[in-house]
């Protein structure tokens, strides 16, 4: 029988690694939209890359474009804070070679809070939480995304609240 312990040690490596840079760019993902650094979300995407918002009542189409619609939508939100929680990770083939493409399904849950000025932060006043799925690809610069899909499932906002019970 012949001993393939290392062989298989160095692929668990692999995975491992590939595991921890396909949830560092979902991480980047969140955190360019929330600081509104629309140049580092542009470089996240592959240069055919495309995302879908529609479901939140937002626009598909090139990264660039979703950039820029996003930084005209959010502007009336600065504080803004996407938390994405039970990451999938799922590794494909990409022409026959194993490992160059990845699935990442993720819930998030973002709260947003309008501008104030006084500077203070409010409550958030409005929430929203879904699904994204974020298609991936290995390039020579690293993990990019192919794709992503919002999924919101529900929204609150501050003008449907119920009063409070306590005063």
């Amino acid at each position: 029988m012949v001993n393939t312990e290392p062989m298989t040690q160095r692929v668990e490596l692999a995975t491992v690694r590939d595991r921890l840079a396909v949830d560092g760019l979902v991480t980047e993902y969140a955190v360019a939209v929330d600081d509104g650094d629309w140049e580092a979300y542009r470089r996240l995407f592959t240069p055919d890359g495309r995302a879908d918002y529609r479901s939140a009542g937002g626009i598909e189409g090139d990264a660039g474009a979703v950039a820029a619609w996003l930084a005209e939508s959010l502007a009336a939100f600065p504080l803004r804070q996407h938390l994405f929680v039970n990451r999938r990770v799922r590794f494909g083939t990409w022409e026959q070679d194993t490992g160059d493409t990845a699935q990442v399904q993720a819930d998030y849950v973002n709260p947003m809070v309008p501008g104030g000025d006084d500077g203070v932060p409010a409550a958030p006043e409005f929430v929203c939480g879904g699904r994204c799925s974020f298609a991936m690809l290995r390039t020579d610069e690293g993990w990019r995304l192919s794709e992503v899909v919002v999924r919101e499932k529900w929204r609150r906002s501050a003008e449907r609240r119920a009063t409070d019970v306590i005063n």
